[in-house]
């Protein structure tokens, strides 16, 4: 009997026990596309792998001005001036401010931007603006409205706090000062006595008064300035230019 022209292999049907021939070349062609498979499905395991691991964040030295300010205002933004900010939130915001310092023009009190009407969003030492108005003790008699600075030139800067008392009595306090340069960064202000409203009432109380402060950043939406004992504020245009 003449010998078949292709070597194959037997295989018992466990059903019917009927013999069944398969040529080497399908079952090698089935090895191959199985191993095929195999290989592509965990490349996409590796693939699918990759890419779950989550973004980190950059670091405040890799980002520009813009989004260094955009990361200050999101973090101080609605926390009462930075009052409900916990010490690692206020240990971010200082980051931010530290970094964004590094881009400020040589000379900004020399800069026309320090003029204008500005909102108070923040202090590191929130109960250093207002006074006992912002302690702990005040705060629970008066909640604060508004705090504003307005720079004029060429040297008057005038301070408002406004606030209600006990929930329905409107109140504020205003201070006018005059603006002294110290250096290209560091100024200095000499308040006269507070003007107190409160209700229909109005009267001055107290004495003069001064501060120092440096600023260590200005733009047309933004200023930072640090205190002579380090508080660190953040103040926003009111009326930024578009």
């Amino acid at each position: 009997m003449a010998s078949s022209t292709a070597f194959s292999l037997a295989s018992l049907s466990p059903v019917n026990t009927e013999l069944s021939v398969t040529p080497i070349r399908t079952l090698s062609r089935t090895v191959c596309d199985l191993r095929l498979r195999n290989c592509r499905s965990k490349r996409n395991v590796i693939i699918s792998a990759s890419v779950s691991f989550p973004a980190q964040e950059v670091s405040p030295s890799q980002r520009r001005p813009d989004e260094l300010a955009a990361s200050i205002f999101s973090k101080v933004t609605q926390t009462d001036r930075g009052v409900t900010l916990t010490k690692e939130q206020h240990l971010q915001v200082a980051e931010l401010t530290s970094e964004l310092s590094k881009y400020c023009i040589d000379s900004p009190v020399t800069c026309p931007l320090i003029f204008g009407e500005w909102d108070v969003v923040y202090c590191s030492n929130p109960t250093s603006p207002g006074g006992g108005f912002r302690s702990g003790f005040g705060r629970l008699i008066f909640k604060t409205n508004e705090m504003i600075q307005v720079v004029e030139a060429p040297d008057i800067v005038r301070n408002k706090v406004s606030f209600s008392a006990l929930g329905f009595l409107d109140g504020q306090v205003s201070l006018k000062g005059k603006l002294i340069v110290l250096d290209e960064k560091w100024i200095k202000v000499v308040f006269e006595p507070p003007q107190l409203k409160l209700g229909s009432a109005e009267f001055q109380f107290g004495g003069e008064s001064e501060v120092q402060l440096e600023i260590t950043y200005i733009d047309d939406k933004l200023r930072l300035g640090k205190g002579s004992r380090g508080s660190v504020f953040v103040f926003q245009r009111r009326n930024p230019t578009v």
